[in-house]
């Protein structure tokens, strides 16, 4: 395992790090993938991704990337892929990312064995890469009670998403003597692109609609909400910075209430909105409260200021 940095001024000036490098994200056409080829590509890798066969692909050349059509359950598909690539760094990031998708056996088979197929091909070369990043969920802690939750809290899954994303942190540990393995756990994050079946999209867009009235769930719950720009550039150091071995939360330290979220877009948008809970929307053992402590990520990358959630709000809803 390799120790973690406390204090190294040149982690926080990583510009140019990926001259002459080539970085493979997996769900390059999924809301972070844009993001993060944004960053990769600023930086100055090479950037090649994967999309399911079917979607489009336009935002992906946004950053010049490469993109392969293949599945990730296809374990053929992916050996052949890698292959190709010959990776320098890998930001697996395609997985099935919404808690409530309704084909559990989908969510398993993409999260565990989409990975596995990756990480089989990643050490069967022998190029080997120098940071393999992968996507896991701060939903592993469940409705854990510790306040503010640093990367020391017991996992205790609560729902089949969290299920998978645990289960592949497991199953990863296979490969942690072959490949620089680094997990990452996001607590929630948004911004433009994100799609409305997630909180605060759905909530922008009703302002953005001048809609009178909102359906929303469990009113009571709490969320460290981030922007996914910060996510992406917190993404992009821990490759450049490669930490293999350790488990990060990716987050704000800050937790912010749905009401609290209703409010300000009340300000934003200049109106109130009626909120009306449906039964429907309340999920079967909902994780009430989830804030994280990014300490651990701050002591290996440097300090990433997080952005003020007003102002990723507001960058949504003007988008």
């Amino acid at each position: 395992m390799t120790r973690l940095a406390t204090e190294n001024p040149s982690i926080l000036s990583l510009a140019g790090e990926g001259a002459g490098k080539r970085a493979l994200i997996t769900g390059l056409r999924g809301f972070t993938g844009r993001y993060l080829a944004e960053e990769l590509a600023a930086a100055g890798y090479q950037v090649f991704g994967t999309a399911l066969p079917g979607e489009a692909q336009e935002d992906a050349y946004r950053a010049g990337a490469k993109v392969y059509t293949v599945d990730l359950c296809d374990r053929a598909a992916v050996a052949a892929m890698v292959e190709q690539i010959q990776p320098d760094v890998v930001a697996h990031l395609a997985g099935i990312a919404f808690v409530a998708h309704s084909n559990a056996e989908l969510i398993y088979r993409v999260n565990i064995v989409g990975t596995r197929n990756l990480l089989e091909a990643l050490a069967a070369q022998r190029h080997r890469p120098s940071a393999v990043l992968l996507a896991s969920s701060a939903n592993v802690y469940g409705n854990a009670c510790a306040g503010v939750i640093d990367e020391s809290v017991a996992p205790a899954p609560a729902n089949d998403y969290a299920v998978s994303k645990l289960a592949m942190e497991h199953m990863a540990q296979l490969w942690t003597d072959q490949l620089p393995i680094i997990i990452v756990r996001p607590f929630n994050y948004t911004g433009v692109g994100q799609t409305e079946n997630f909180l605060l999209p759905k909530i922008v867009s009703h302002f953005r609609k001048g809609a009178r009235a909102i359906e929303l769930g469990n009113l009571k719950v709490e969320r460290d909400f981030s922007d996914v720009r910060m996510v992406a550039k917190s993404y992009r150091r821990l490759l450049a910075v490669s930490p293999a071995g350790h488990s990060f939360n990716v987050c704000s330290g800050q937790g912010h209430s749905l009401s609290g979220v209703i409010d300000v877009m009340s300000g934003i948008a200049g109106y109130g909105i009626d909120v009306q809970v449906n039964p429907a929307f309340v999920r079967p053992k909902e994780v009430l409260t989830l804030v994280g402590s990014n300490d651990k990520l701050a002591s290996v990358i440097g300090a990433i200021a997080p952005t003020p959630l007003p102002e990723t709000l507001r960058w949504m809803y003007q988008a």
